[in-house]
């Protein structure tokens, strides 16, 4: 598996206070050296942490950068101008803390198909960030993304209590089911130091998108001891 950090909580404490400082870009330029598979950013619609400005840059760096974004027109059109390696397609709440679930791709199918297009005929690599459901990952497919990502919150939640087993095999179904249908197949949401370790019995996942966690150890650690130690659970 190969790991991609998601750096939006720099940006979340440097705004905190205002000014440059800390620069999720230089986190950005840590991670690279360390030759982590990507950077991952979420460019929000209330801009709460990761900016325009951001966006831009970490492109200039040429690291692979994911973008993850709501499905909006704005956001096509910033992507379409930034063109990104991937974009992660997720769902969004103004007054939601994190990203709370899964995106519902099967109520607005058509509206999902059309997004997407124009994104992969622009050599951009999809992914649509979705609960384990299958018919989901059914949609999902027809949106003609190369990608899913599994939010595996409900995993991360469980994790150490009686409903651990339940959430993780519904994970290990879906990665199944979708790597049947010829999606690749990725994870990330509330993954630590300590849940991260069952993603070896996930078959087939290519990238974990983790971000949270890793800048919380960093604060006592540092950037680059943090990235590494998750590096070395996931190898």
């Amino acid at each position: 598996m190969l790991l991609g950090v998601n750096i939006d909580h720099i940006a979340t404490l440097r705004n905190a206070r205002g000014g440059e400082n800390p620069s999720p870009i230089e986190g950005a330029k840590i991670c690279m050296k360390l030759n982590v598979h990507g950077i991952t950013a979420h460019l929000r619609e209330d801009r709460r942490h990761i900016k325009d400005e951001d966006i831009k840059q970490l492109k200039s760096l040429g690291c692979r950068l994911n973008m993850e974004m709501a499905a909006t027109e704005e956001m096509q059109k910033i992507a379409l101008s930034v063109l990104p390696h991937a974009c992660c397609i997720v769902p969004e709440k103004r007054k939601e803390i994190t990203t709370e679930g899964g995106l519902d791709v099967a109520s607005s199918q058509e509206k999902m198909n059309k997004f997407v297009k124009p994104l992969v005929d622009n050599g951009i690599l999809v992914s649509m960030f979705i609960a384990p459901d299958k018919n989901q990952i059914l949609a999902s497919h027809k949106t003609g993304a190369q990608y899913i990502e599994l939010h595996t919150g409900a995993y991360s939640c469980a994790f150490g209590k009686e409903n651990e087993e339940t959430e993780f095999q519904k994970l290990k179904s879906a990665a199944e089911f979708a790597q049947n249908l010829g999606l690749k197949v990725n994870a990330g949401h509330g993954l630590d130091y300590n849940n991260v370790r069952r993603m070896h019995e996930i078959r087939g996942i290519e990238e974990l998108n983790i971000g949270h966690s890793i800048i919380a150890r960093a604060i006592f650690t540092g950037l680059d001891n943090a990235v590494i130690e998750m590096m070395n659970l996931i190898k």
